[in-house]
């Protein structure tokens, strides 16, 4: 091939804007088409009473990704982001009694732990973070930051003088169970449990590799001033200037196919428009369910109902708020973690006391003061199951979650002027509508039991010229993990580019 490729990215969410930004700044001819009318995807700012709302991820962490993906396209996130560092990572509250935060400072943190829960819960928080940093350690070359991922391979690269370090990881032990081990005070074990949640899994059958979460958020968590959807421009801004272009409203009803391999896409309008290959940003089954075509429907396995990851109900407020000190993080629980899990993912219900996350977006390092008395925005979430495509999570389902959710709140010291009545909720049903063949899960699969996170697909498909990105695909669900499967699946295709550039010189050569 002796012009430019031609390539369409499916999606403006982080890793349809990675993969957009990596394949312009190496000089193929991008063009990314969104269905909705404004960068993200899940990274979405809800218009509340003239107040922007972040509505989805509300933390930035793995700086490096971004740090890579920028430097790569000859520029910094210095220069394009304003990211303030958060000193307190989280506050969290119980409805029997109890606060504690956490800070990006870990003896600090352990001091913190000490008051509450006593000295040898202290200690074991400090063995449980280096627990942490040594499972990060042995994973982010060998298992993060590699493109299809396999047990094989990793203890290949692992290597076997290492095995007993594989071993230890903790992968054949669920996170709950790990979690026991070092904490006496059952209110630290849900507090730590809650890493299972960041890839939309239970903490009960989760393996306990996720702990690395931990020592994620102690490299570093950071607030985007201005909002999440920052992030989002931003990508898109720079790919703008490499020559990529986007369109949005611009709906993708399937993909073509021609001699075996992708050859460009049909727009719901009936406008076809060409491409050499196609990145598609969306949930993975979303193929195998034919949302895109019969042609593509067996490039890649779809996730089944009962492997999805948790949904949510979300409410986002713009309100006054009274009596709980908030900061930009805050966790509220009820004491019985397991069974919400159970729940969930058993019985595909919720309890009546949910444990409830509330991002208070004015408070924190990277916001002015707020002034007394003055509404504030809040992105208020509870779990949910993912049935957004099965179940009817209709308003009067909603309204009784918004009681339940608000009146933990209270419970814990925390009134919401209106109770949440006069923000914006999004069901299961809502999430399925915005990505659909999720179910409303949000974070892809779940990670169910030790070899979970292998049955995600990777890169390519089993379609030539069709490549993967997004929270349902390697390595998985998160700003930052998003961002690398749009690198790693710019990388696969930049390869294909380079044969298909080696063959055309070698022929050019015999001619």
């Amino acid at each position: 091939m002796t012009r430019v490729p031609r390539v369409i990215v499916v999606g403006a969410g982080i890793g349809g804007l990675a993969a957009a930004l990596e394949l312009a700044a190496r000089g193929l001819d991008v063009q990314v088409l969104e269905r909705a009318a404004a960068p993200g995807g899940k990274m979405r700012e809800v218009p509340v009473d003239g107040a922007a709302i972040d509505g989805g991820p509300t933390v930035f962490t793995m700086r490096w990704v971004f740090e890579g993906l920028l430097d790569a396209a000859g520029t910094s996130l210095e220069r394009e982001l304003d990211l303030v560092p958060a000193t307190v990572l989280a506050r969290h509250a119980w409805r029997a009694g109890g606060r504690l935060d956490l800070y990006a400072d870990v003896a600090r943190s352990a001091e913190a732990i000490g008051e509450f829960a006593g000295a040898a819960d202290a200690r074991g928080y400090l063995d449980f973070c280096r627990r942490s940093a040594a499972v990060y350690r042995t994973l982010q070359d060998t298992f993060i930051a590699r493109p299809r991922p396999s047990l094989p391979g990793l203890v290949r690269r692992v290597g076997l003088r290492r095995l007993d370090e594989l071993w230890n990881l903790g992968s054949m032990r669920s996170l709950w169970s790990a979690l026991g081990r070092h904490f006496r005070d059952p209110r630290l074990r849900q507090l730590f449990a809650r890493y299972a949640t960041y890839c939309g899994s239970s903490p009960l059958t989760a393996p306990a590799t996720l702990m690395l979460v931990a020592h994620v958020e102690q490299d570093g968590v950071w607030l985007v001033r201005g909002g999440m959807r920052r992030v989002a421009d931003a990508l898109q801004r720079i790919g703008e200037s490499r020559g990529a272009r986007y369109r949005y409203g611009a709906e993708v009803a399937a993909l073509q196919v021609a001699r075996g391999r992708v050859s460009g896409v049909t727009l719901a309008d009936g406008e076809v428009l060409p491409a050499d290959a196609v990145v598609f940003n969306g949930d993975v089954s979303a193929l195998s369910a034919g949302l895109l075509g019969g042609a593509v429907r067996a490039a890649a396995p779809g996730t089944a109902p009962r492997d999805r990851s948790l949904s949510a109900t979300t409410w986002c407020v713009h309100a006054r708020t009274a009596g709980f000190p908030l900061e930009h993080h805050n966790v509220f629980f009820a004491e019985d973690y397991p069974r919400e899990f159970r729940t969930i993912f058993e019985e595909r219900g919720v309890v009546d006391a949910p444990t409830v996350y509330v991002c208070a977006q004015d408070r924190g390092a990277a916001a002015t003061a707020l002034a007394s008395g003055a509404r504030e925005r809040l992105l208020v979430l509870v779990n949910a199951p993912p049935d957004g495509d099965r179940a009817a999570f209709d308003a009067s389902w909603t309204e009784a979650r918004r009681r339940d959710a608000f009146a933990l709140l209270a419970a814990c010291g925390l009134e919401v002027e209106g109770g949440g009545r006069d923000g914006v909720a999004t069901t299961p049903a809502g999430f399925e509508r915005l990505f659909p063949a999720s179910g409303g899960a949000l974070y892809g699969r779940a990670s169910v039991g030790p070899f979970a996170t292998f049955r995600r697909s990777g890169s390519t498909t089993r379609v030539p010229g069709l490549y993967l990105a997004g929270g349902s695909v390697h390595p998985g669900p998160g700003i930052p993990m998003a961002a690398m499967s749009g690198r790693l699946a710019a990388a696969a295709l930049l390869q294909e580019v380079g044969a298909w550039r080696r063959a055309a010189r070698a022929a050019a050569a015999t001619n």
